[in-house]
């Protein structure tokens, strides 16, 4: 099957910043869009960059331990992914993104970014790397990545055929 041809859109939800990350539409270019201030309107934000864009689904990194456990930050992005689900139109995705943070900030050192302007990437720079993870997924599988949220008016469904992820 391969992979699905649209436009993806990655978060990396954090406590103050959310990383935005798009691919194109043959998913081979995956490439940091911003980073939205986490609060009160993050929501808003989000749905108005995930409107200009167009995607065919919004991949949100999952938190998890090194072990595969689920803290206090997974039910965050639990809860943050279902409000999203309810705002947009297209299915949301929870992918597992552990040690994305750490890619991101090796793959900043290489190109030459100090500690210092690291912060103001990194969060833009793991949303890559979470939607990367996810396009190899899809292409290695033929099916979508990660875990379908569902929305607090229902479920959102992309599908008969929906992965258990």
């Amino acid at each position: 099957m391969g992979l699905r041809r649209g436009v993806r859109i990655a978060l990396d939800w954090g406590d103050v910043r959310i990383g935005v990350a798009a691919c194109d539409p043959e998913g081979v270019l995956a490439y940091p869009i911003d980073t939205v201030r986490a609060g009160d309107q993050e929501i808003a934000k989000l749905t108005a960059v995930i409107s200009e864009y167009g995607p065919i689904e919004v991949l949100v990194g999952l938190p998890r331990s090194l072990s595969g456990g689920e803290g206090p930050a997974a039910g965050k992005a639990r809860e943050r992914a279902a409000r999203l689900a309810g705002a947009v139109s297209v299915p949301v995705r929870l992918i597992d993104e552990r040690l994305t943070t750490v890619t991101a900030s090796q793959r900043l050192s290489e190109g030459g970014k100090r500690v210092k302007e690291q912060r103001r990437l990194i969060d833009a720079a793991a949303a890559v790397t979470i939607l990367e993870q996810a396009l190899v997924f899809e292409q290695a599988q033929g099916s979508p990545p990660g875990e379908l949220v569902s929305a607090p008016g229902g479920p959102v469904t992309d599908g008969p055929d929906l992965p258990g992820g």
